[in-house]
């Protein structure tokens, strides 16, 4: 990427990051807090963890096609607005109800899908699966760092501290979109990045993409239920203080425990291993943690057993949808996915409290690891994934006759799988081998393609 390009796509990293910060720097410290409140119940504390997951799963795509219409800043901007808003009905509430009303705000603001569309109308198509990259990574970096940061800030200026305190970064990050980055020349649909409307009923239907969903609503639903009940065990053994000494080396070893196995999964084409074997670990470590809740090492240990198959989880399965689904539908099976994966949020959230009140503790772990059972026998039957990448050529306004020649050529072209020529938007999707096909290679063995580039 050229230095424009690095500056538009950190500073949209960022924005999006902070913003996942405000709402997961308080999973760690929100039950202990919550149960001071005086309407405090376990169902509604699991309900002001996960609802910003249902507002969040309902708004996202629509915010992504108002952006299409009335310009990607401006939606980005009423986001934000709304997320400051929320953080700040959320940190003046004296009540559960209040917060939960702030938290559900807080996921109105659903910018996600606009931030990588107006990321995409600011980069080069060849420099484009760079930049989204940069942002899947900052926001796996933010959700770290949040249940890092969360116990720090808690000890400093406690629970709705935190929330003025998301409030104020997203200001920031207004400020930063409004001085940095510029309005791009030409908005138009990605549907590499956007999900498209004709392609939902393909996309839903798609039986590996459904594995793939059904996995990333699990995964969430296991990590909202676990922060229902995991700090209340916690405080039980250790000073709420020094929570954080927990979080920290556990998120931290976690996170540097999954770098071999995904380089070792990608390297070697065994992907589909590491990532059914991470499932088993999700289920081991919610049934250790059923009974081990109460021991302080031994649910420490659990507890580092999940989040190293959730990182990996969490990093696998947007590798997995992106080299599932086609390459035309990418922003459509990615919209999909990521509502799949607010509404476990929610659930989580909601099941995990309402469980802990009927049932107490251990049911809540149990449930989790049932259902992480169950996603681990549907991984199982799942197709292993083709190792191809993806690329966009632009090749301007042409025939549908001109297009059938060149998806021809392009197809005989070795090393490349799969070729979708869109006539309206003057571009063709590809899968290619990854490494193994560039756009000189595609010039020097499709003439069609070659008599294109010369008008």
């Amino acid at each position: 990427m050229n230095t424009h390009e690095k500056r538009i796509t950190f500073i949209l990293a960022s924005i999006i990051s902070l913003r996942m910060m405000g709402l997961f720097m308080i999973l760690p410290v929100f039950a202990l807090y919550a149960t001071e409140l005086p309407d405090h119940t376990p169902v509604l504390i699991g309900l002001a963890i996960g609802i910003y997951g249902l507002t969040q799963a309902l708004l996202q795509i629509p915010f992504g096609l108002l952006s299409d219409r009335f310009g990607r800043k401006r939606i980005i901007i009423l986001g934000l607005l709304i997320f400051i808003l929320g953080s700040i009905v959320a940190a003046l509430s004296t009540t559960l109800i209040g917060i939960i009303i702030g938290r559900a705000l807080q996921g109105c603001g659903a910018i996600a899908s606009v931030v990588l569309a107006l990321t995409a109308d600011l980069t080069r198509e060849e420099e484009r699966t760079k930049a989204m990259a940069v942002i899947g990574i900052s926001i796996g970096f933010s959700f770290v760092l949040s249940l890092i940061l969360g116990p720090v800030l808690n000890q400093w200026i406690g629970v709705p501290g935190i929330f003025w305190l998301t409030a104020l970064l997203a200001l920031f990050a207004i400020l930063f979109l409004k001085i940095s980055i510029p309005d791009p020349v030409v908005s138009r649909i990605h549907r590499e990045t956007e999900p498209i409307p004709t392609q939902f009923k393909q996309m839903l239907t798609h039986p590996q993409l459904l594995r793939l969903d059904i996995g990333i609503f699990l995964l969430h639903l296991s990590l909202t239920a676990l922060f229902v009940v995991f700090p209340l065990s916690l405080a039980k053994q250790l000073p709420t203080a020094q929570h954080w000494q927990i979080y920290l080396p556990v998120m931290l070893s976690a996170f540097l425990a999954i770098i071999p196995l995904i380089i070792y999964g990608e390297k070697r084409h065994h992907l589909k291993f590491i990532f059914v074997a991470a499932i088993a670990l999700l289920a081991i470590s919610q049934l250790g943690m059923s009974y081990l809740h109460t021991h302080f090492i031994g649910s420490i240990l659990m507890l580092f057993l999940f989040f190293t198959a959730f990182n990996l989880l969490e990093a696998a399965l947007p590798s997995l949808i992106s080299k599932t689904a086609p390459s035309e539908s990418r922003g459509t099976a990615m919209g999909i996915y990521s509502t799949a994966q607010f509404l476990g949020a929610f659930l989580g959230g909601l099941l995990g409290g309402w469980l802990y009140h009927r049932y107490g503790t251990e049911a809540v772990f149990l449930f989790s690891a049932f259902m992480a059972s169950t996603w681990f026998i549907l991984a199982l039957t799942m197709q292993p994934p083709r190792y191809l990448c993806n690329q966009l050529l632009t090749i301007g306004k042409i025939d549908k006759k001109r297009a059938n020649q060149l998806t021809q050529c392009l197809l005989k072209v070795p090393g490349v799988a799969e070729v979708v020529v869109i006539l309206e938007e003057g571009i063709a999707y590809l899968k290619v081998e990854c490494n193994q096909v560039d756009a000189t290679t595609l010039k020097e063995k499709c003439p069609v393609m070659r008599a294109l580039l010369k008008y």
